[in-house]
């Protein structure tokens, strides 16, 4: 199965915030731009028009664009960003330093407070991809499966794709992919 992974456009007042399933709201424009692409490369590659999203606004709503203009829009709510739990939407300035410093010395298995780990986001993005493959039929079909999605489990599903152990410390996690760029994966 081949995966096509396209980032939500950039958040209205994300700066500075710690976002994973706070739902900020996007520019129109911004979400009508990555419509556009994704319609593109849809016609240009003449792949079927299903989009899989995240509730999550700033993923959903692009597929609603979409699906005004005749794809079928999935939306999954295991396709989320991680849960972040008590820190969710909070400045990062006002979360403890010991907090942070806690799950940077544990980054595999700290969770905060009502949230979710980092070993709880690969599992949830391990067993939604061994479903989507499950549903193509068998593994080397080379299904086409696109979605919009978010940074965190965009990095996660690259890493699962690579082979890769969930990272134990901080410093071993990539950089996010930008803001409305398509990463494609083969499982």
């Amino acid at each position: 199965m081949i995966v096509h992974m396209w980032r939500h456009p950039k958040p209205i007042a994300a700066e500075g915030f710690c976002i994973g399933q706070t739902d900020l709201s996007v520019d129109r424009r911004k979400l009508k731009r990555l419509a556009n692409k994704i319609q593109r490369f849809v016609r240009l590659h003449r792949l079927p028009k299903v989009i899989w999203v995240s509730p999550l606004q700033r993923s959903l709503r692009v597929g609603q664009i979409l699906a005004q203009r005749g794809f079928e829009c999935r939306v999954s709510k295991e396709l989320a960003e991680i849960d972040f739990g008590i820190w969710d939407g909070q400045a990062w300035a006002q979360i403890e330093k010991q907090e942070i410093d806690d799950w940077c010395d544990n980054f595999a298995n700290f969770s905060p407070a009502k949230g979710e780990s980092l070993q709880q986001l690969f599992d949830r993005v391990e067993r939604w991809l061994h479903a989507r493959v499950a549903e193509s039929g068998y593994e080397h079909n080379h299904k086409f499966l696109l979605m919009v999605g978010h940074a965190g489990w965009i990095n996660a599903a690259k890493m699962i794709a690579a082979d890769q152990e969930v990272p134990k410390l901080a410093n071993k996690w990539p950089r996010p992919v930008n803001y409305q760029s398509c990463s494609r994966l083969e499982f």
